[in-house]
C-alpha cells in the first residue's frame, strides 16, 4: 500500500476496504472486521481460527477488511462461527427460515432432507471417478495447501474424515503419519459408509472439535450427501477444507447442491491443484502444485 502525497509533501496513509458492492476502495481510516473472499465470510480482527490460518500463509491472499458490519452483510459475507458465535448463530437461524430446497431433493422429497434421491445418484453413477491410490505427488500438494511459508508455520490442528474403501482409507493414514510427522495435530479421523439414514452421526463427528483443517478421503456419493448434511446442520466451512484427487469432478458439486462446497480445495494425481470458486461452484485446475 503507497502513500498518498498529500497537500505539502508528507504522505497520507490510505487502507483498501471492501465495499457493499465486494470491489475494493481507499479509506482514510483502517477496516474494523476482517473478511475471506474464497470462504465468503467476516469476523474480528483477533479471531483465533483467522490468526492460526494467517501464521500458516494460506489467508492472506483471500483477505480483506470492511469498514463495519453492514457493509460486509452487504457484500454477502456470514459472521464467523468462531470469533462472533452469536452473530453467526442468527444469520444460520435466519438461513434456515429463508433456504430455498435444493433442487435435487425438491424433485424427491418435497422437503429440505440431506438425502439425494436414488435418481439423482443413478444419473451421475457412471461418471463418478473411483477412489484410487494416491500418489506421493498428491500427498506433497495436499500438505503444501495447508502448509505456510516457513518451518514453524507447518504445524496446525485437523480433522480426518474419509470413506471405508482401501484407497481412501490408505489415503488418509498416509496423511495422518506425513503430518504428524510434521509436528502437526489430528485431532480425530471419522470414516463414513456409502449410505446411511440421514448422515448426522458422522457430520456431527466430523465437526465436534473445531480445527484449523479438515482433510478428506473419500469417493463422491458419500460425501456429497454428508456435504449436504454438514451444510445443513453443523458449523463445518469448506473453505476451510482440503481434498484427495477424488472429489476432483465437478459431479461432486452437481450431487452435493449449489454453494455447498464453496472453498474447498484438493489435490490432483499429477501433484497440482484445484479448488471450488465461490458462487459457480466449478473446479478449476491450476497450473502449479502447492508446496
Amino acid at each position: 500500500m503507497t502513500p498518498a502525497p498529500a497537500e505539502g509533501g508528507d504522505p497520507v496513509r490510505t487502507y483498501t476496504l471492501c465495499g457493499a458492492d465486494g470491489q475494493p476502495y481507499r479509506s482514510p481510516t483502517p477496516g474494523t472486521l476482517g473478511g475471506h473472499r474464497r470462504g465468503r465470510l467476516y469476523g474480528r480482527l483477533d479471531c483465533p481460527s483467522a490468526l492460526r490460518a494467517i501464521a500458516r500463509g494460506d489467508y492472506v491472499t483471500h483477505r480483506v477488511f470492511f469498514a463495519d458490519e453492514a457493509t460486509a452483510v452487504a457484500a454477502g459475507y456470514r459472521p464467523c462461527a468462531v470469533c462472533l458465535p452469536t452473530d453467526y448463530a442468527r444469520w444460520k437461524a435466519e438461513q434456515e427460515s429463508t433456504r430455498p430446497m435444493n433442487p435435487l431433493t425438491e424433485r424427491y422429497e418435497g422437503s429440505r432432507s440431506s438425502l439425494i434421491s436414488p435418481a439423482d445418484l443413478a444419473a451421475h453413477a457412471d461418471d463418478l471417478p473411483v477412489p484410487r491410490p494416491h500418489t506421493g505427488a498428491e500427498l506433497a500438494s495436499l500438505l503444501g495447501l495447508l502448509a505456510g511459508p516457513g518451518p514453524g508455520q507447518r504445524t496446525g490442528t485437523v480433522v480426518i474424515g474419509h470413506s471405508r474403501d482401501d484407497a481412501s482409507r490408505e489415503a488418509a493414514q498416509a496423511f495422518e503419519d506425513a503430518w504428524t510427522a510434521r509436528g502437526g495435530r489430528v485431532l480425530t479421523v471419522v470414516d463414513w459408509p456409502e449410505t446411511a439414514a440421514s448422515w448426522l452421526r458422522p457430520a456431527k463427528r466430523l465437526t465436534a472439535q473445531t480445527p484449523d483443517a479438515w482433510v478428506i478421503a473419500a469417493s463422491v456419493p458419500g460425501f456429497a450427501q454428508l456435504a449436504r448434511r454438514l451444510c445443513l446442520s453443523t458449523d463445518f466451512e469448506p473453505a476451510r477444507t482440503v481434498a484427495f484427487a477424488s472429489l476432483n469432478t465437478p459431479r461432486l458439486s452437481a450431487l452435493a447442491g449449489p454453494g455447498t462446497l464453496s472453498g474447498l480445495r484438493g489435490a490432483s494425481a499429477d501433484g497440482g491443484t484445484w479448488d471450488v470458486r465461490e458462487a459457480w461452484d466449478t473446479f478449476r485446475p491450476t497450473t502449479e502444485a502447492s508446496g
